[in-house]
């Protein structure tokens, strides 16, 4: 791994630290389509990061190609330049499986495997070899209910399938499914859009219990989440980021009147 490598700064981060993840003019084409069009944007390591912006406008495009999963896409091709801890995401010989083991993905719509909710979760570990007998897979597992703050629901019925949980159960044992392999990323496109109000406090709640382990990127429709759970937040309209900054000042007192005009609802 290059960790020396260079990452130009961009006028938002000037020669501050280097962050976790750094994009510069990414594009993503489907075909002819151009869905994502020179992004540049840092992720700071750990805390939360929310995308926001209308249907349609190219975050959870972006989202994906943190971990490639642009890559099952036949049609899609991706360019620039997208970093993780200096090292080029996208160059060749890296392998997206062990990639995807450090970026973990928490999707829009929970989806537990058809197994045991102590098997949803002990399913990354032993694939990528993580615990070398059944106590450390023990440890791990239940470490991971733990920090998902799902252990005390489940504790008596670890062997029930994870399809029995209630919704807001089932999305936090995916994301105890995604520690599990102790990632340093977390992906989450739209985690809460399925779930009552009462899963999505106890979804935010975990996100802020995370922050301080994880860099978590967050796409989210809920201006209202974004401002909740964040500290830095990014704009998309059309396929471009129009800005990002701090969340405060990103709601507060937005410097491009695109971003006034979504943020106070004058279009969306």
């Amino acid at each position: 791994m290059n960790e020396t490598a260079t990452i130009p700064a961009t006028p938002e981060t000037g020669e501050g630290p280097r962050p976790k993840i750094a994009a510069r003019n990414v594009n993503v084409h489907y075909g002819d389509k151009h869905a994502l069009k020179d992004v540049s944007v840092d992720v700071p390591e750990k805390g939360v990061m929310a995308f926001i912006g209308p249907s349609g406008c190219g975050k959870s495009t972006f989202l994906r190609c943190i971990n490639r999963m642009n890559d099952t896409i036949p049609i899609c091709r991706v360019t620039g330049d997208l970093r993780m801890d200096g090292r080029d995401i996208y160059e060749p010989g890296l392998d997206p499986v062990l990639l995807r083991a450090r970026v973990g993905m928490v999707f829009q719509k929970p989806n537990p495997f058809p197994k045991s909710i102590y098997e949803n979760v002990a399913y990354g570990p032993r694939l990528h070899g993580l615990a070398r007998d059944r106590t450390e897979l023990d440890e791990i597992v239940l470490g991971a209910l733990r920090k998902a703050s799902l252990f005390d629901e489940v504790k008596d019925r670890l062997k029930d399938s994870g399809t029995s949980l209630s919704g807001g159960q089932q999305q936090r044992l995916c994301i105890a499914r995604a520690i599990a392999v102790r990632p340093e990323v977390i992906l989450m496109d739209e985690p809460c859009s399925a779930l009552d109000p009462i899963a999505t406090a106890k979804i935010e709640e975990l996100i802020d219990e995370l922050r301080s382990n994880f860099t978590i990127v967050i796409v989210t429709h809920s201006m209202q989440q974004a401002a909740r759970v964040s500290q830095r937040t990014a704009f998309f309209h059309l396929g471009k980021l129009i800005e990002d900054g701090v969340t405060d000042q990103i709601f507060m007192n937005p410097r491009q009147e695109l971003t006034r005009n979504y943020i106070t609802g004058r279009f969306g």
